[in-house]
């Protein structure tokens, strides 16, 4: 593995992680490493310190760094999360002796045309497609141009494997294990009627597809795209295209890592 020198460490404002930062920071300089507050050209590793929030924040603010990033939970649920604060002296002592990996995540790239031009956002759990009012949204969903569904209800949640554990299952999507890289497409309250009948349950889809979003009648004019829980509103968009992004995030692992102790842990 390559030696890590400079490290960057990010805290939100948080008592307890400004706590924990001021921690990290002296016990990096006192075991030789080069700690800042910022990224340079010569950033090895990027530490996150807060919640799953401070750290989708950092990746956003961060454009989705090549630089390695380990996550350090002072919040709630802390997927992404590494370590505690308790095991700083884990985490030093791990990267002093090379004991930790590096594991892959891709994010997800959504591509947005409008009748004012193309725009993309980027997300590491999950795009939401839905109504910027209290009414039901209507959309043709296909799959490399294949048509999979037209859809009624609140909306949709295009979601990454890491992903899975976030709003996807608030919404009853199924957790998939990290390792598989794939696409969950998720209904939001879906309409079932006479008129309307529209899958109830998620789909997973192979990593090479590209679902494609279209307004089913009209011009969807009160519509909403976020990406990681940022909001952008978008009026009369005509296509959605979202797919698995070219880019990758690098996390920095520990020995320990298990994603499914995790699962157990926070959910069962």
């Amino acid at each position: 593995m390559p030696s890590i020198n400079e490290i960057c460490v990010i805290s939100n404002q948080v008592q307890r992680s400004l706590k924990t930062a001021d921690k990290l920071l002296n016990k990096l300089q006192s075991r030789g490493f080069v700690a800042t507050d910022h990224v340079t050209p010569h950033t090895d590793l990027i530490i996150s310190i807060g919640g799953d929030g401070s750290f989708l924040g950092v990746m956003h603010k961060l454009n989705y760094p090549e630089i390695p990033v380990l996550s350090i939970n002072t919040g709630h649920l802390g997927f992404f999360s590494e370590i505690n604060p308790d095991e700083i002296d884990l985490l030093l002592d791990s990267l002093s002796s090379k004991s930790y990996f590096l594991e892959e995540m891709t994010p997800l790239k959504a591509d947005i045309s409008t009748e004012e031009g193309l725009s993309s956002v980027w997300a590491i759990n999950e795009v939401v497609i839905r109504s910027s009012m209290v009414k039901a949204i209507h959309l043709k969903i296909q799959v490399n141009d294949q048509l999979i569904q037209r859809f009624s209800g609140d909306g949709v949640i295009v979601s990454t494997s890491a992903g899975s554990t976030a709003y996807s299952y608030s919404a009853g999507g199924s957790i998939v294990d990290p390792r598989l890289n794939v696409l969950q497409l998720t209904p939001m309250a879906p309409i079932n009627t006479n008129s309307y009948r529209c899958f109830t349950s998620s789909v997973i889809f192979p990593p090479d597809a590209c679902i494609q979003i279209t307004p089913e009648r009209e011009p969807e004019g009160y519509v909403v795209v976020s990406a990681d829980g940022i909001d952008f509103a978008q009026e009369y968009f005509k296509l959605i295209e979202v797919s698995l992004a070219e880019r990758r995030i690098k996390m920095l692992r520990l020995k320990q890592h298990d994603f499914w102790n995790k699962v157990v842990k926070k959910f069962l």
